[in-house]
């Protein structure tokens, strides 16, 4: 299993780190230890000082595919979570400045709660999914999928022309403005829709 994940995939997000918004999708991994499941606590590592949440909607890839057109890309996810793409803010910046990969400052242990997976049917339309992150009972960041730079089936067509997907993979597929520092002893609580996906501490 390996999780790929979006990178400014909503445009405010972009603009509020001082990003361009990108033409194509952006594209950076996590290995299978950065998963977080059943909403155990999240320990903050001791080589960063500035970890910031960033919610963010799952896909869970359900079968085998490579060189996916887009218009069957739908066919290649089940299921739907929430996930916060933890980020080293102050790793990430000082790699970035060098023109150096992320992966420090995305890919480490624990850094991809990931949340119980619904089925896609569930929901009337996956083109206007509303989705939020609490802290400590106070709403940072909200997004919805009609906002998406690139919507999943372009996600995974996309990918898919680099990158065999296999069923169990995960795609982290961006997250809205608003990210911001967790400290130890929040509580982050996760909606999509009106059901509570993620309620976990930061120890």
């Amino acid at each position: 299993m390996k999780i790929i994940a979006i990178g400014r995939n909503y445009a405010e997000h972009a603009k509020e780190l001082n990003n361009p918004v990108p033409a194509v999708p952006v594209i950076f991994m996590k290995p299978d230890t950065a998963v977080l499941k059943d909403n155990k606590p999240f320990y903050h590592p001791e080589f960063s000082s500035d970890i910031h949440h960033e919610i963010e909607l799952v896909l869970k890839i359900c079968k085998e595919g490579k060189h996916i057109a887009e218009k069957f890309a739908s066919r290649y996810y089940e299921e739907i979570a929430l996930g916060v793409d933890f980020t080293a803010r102050d790793i990430q910046q000082k790699h970035k400045e060098k023109g150096l990969p992320w992966e420090l400052a995305k890919a480490f242990d624990n850094s991809a709660p990931v949340s119980e997976f619904l089925p896609k049917t569930k929901f009337q339309d996956l083109e206007n999914l509303h989705f939020r992150l609490d802290v400590n009972g106070t709403t940072v960041q909200t997004g919805n999928t009609r906002d998406l730079l690139f919507s999943f089936e372009r996600i995974i067509a996309f990918v898919s022309q680099y990158i065999t997907l296999k069923k169990g993979d995960l795609i982290f597929t961006g997250t809205p403005a608003g990210v911001g520092k967790v400290n130890i002893g929040d509580h982050l609580a996760g909606y999509l829709e009106e059901d509570k996906l993620l309620d976990f501490y930061i120890r």
